[in-house]
Parts: C-alpha cells; structure tokens; sequence
C-alpha cells in the first residue's frame, strides 16, 4: 500500500494538472506555483467563477454532500470564495443575490492544489477529474431551505 503522502501527492498533481490545463499557459502557472506565487487562470475556457462571502459559502458547503461539489477557492483576508462552476451556470445563477458569476475571461489567482499561498486555499481541490459543482445544487444551498438529495427529500 502507498504511504499517504504520495497518495495525496498523486491527487494534488492530478489536480494541478488540470487547473494549469485550465489556462492558455500551462507553463506559466506551473512557473508561477514553483516560485510560490499565485497564478492567475483566466475563466471561460473550462469554468467560470461563481463569487461568494466566504461565510456563507462555509454554510453552503455544510448543505451539499461532497460528491456533489466542484472546486471551491477561499480568500481568508477579503472574505471571499470562488466556486468553480460550468460555462453556462451564469443564467441559472443570475436570482441568486449571494451569488456573482464572472465573466469569461477574468482572472482567478489560484495557488496549487496541495497547499496554501498568500491568503488563499482551496477548500475543495481540483480532483483533476473535472467535475464542476452543479449551478441547480448551488443555487439551492444558498436558498433558505438548503440543497436537499432527491432520496433525502422524500425521508
């Protein structure tokens, strides 16, 4: 059996991978990681930014199961998360008043997927599987009721 770090290591370079595939300069985010700073990966291409408070995006997280949840980025200083949802979430999205979807093109500062840079950190990691969270599971855990599985709904 592989020791735990490596295969946590195998899952942050699955993850990595990914997210530098994300960008139009893969190298350039692999070189801005290796020097410790962020690296900026435009949306559009593969995601967009769905932008949250980081208190209630805690609260929604809380509200939807972990198979369910795409890559989320947390900001510890300006109080702020980014959910990584799919390229036409920004209609389904749009009632959500807790909820802004960026626009294709803007710049997401992201540190790798294993560990934390400046103020930021993933508090749900690329997988490198690509999986998005849901716009309709997103918009429900911000709703009053919260997400609910369909088999947990009718318990």
């Amino acid at each position: 059996m592989a020791h735990p770090r490596m295969r946590f290591a195998a899952v942050y370079e699955a993850g990595d991978a990914w997210l530098a595939d994300c960008s139009a300069h893969p190298t350039l985010v692999r070189m801005a990681w290796n020097t410790e700073t962020l690296a900026p990966i435009a949306s559009g291409t593969q995601w967009l930014a769905a932008e949250t408070l980081l208190l209630t995006t805690m609260k929604a997280l809380n509200r939807i199961r972990e198979e369910h949840r795409g890559p989320v980025l947390a900001d510890t200083e300006t109080d702020k998360a980014w959910w990584l949802v799919p390229l036409d979430a920004a209609e389904e999205l749009a009632d959500v008043p807790q909820v802004t979807v960026h626009v294709p093109g803007w710049p997401l500062h992201c540190p790798p997927t294993g560990w934390h840079l400046d103020t930021r950190i993933w508090l749900c990691r690329p997988d490198g599987s690509g999986r998005l969270t849901d716009p309709t599971v997103l918009a429900a855990a911000f709703g009053p009721g919260g997400y609910r599985h369909p088999a947990e709904a009718k318990a």
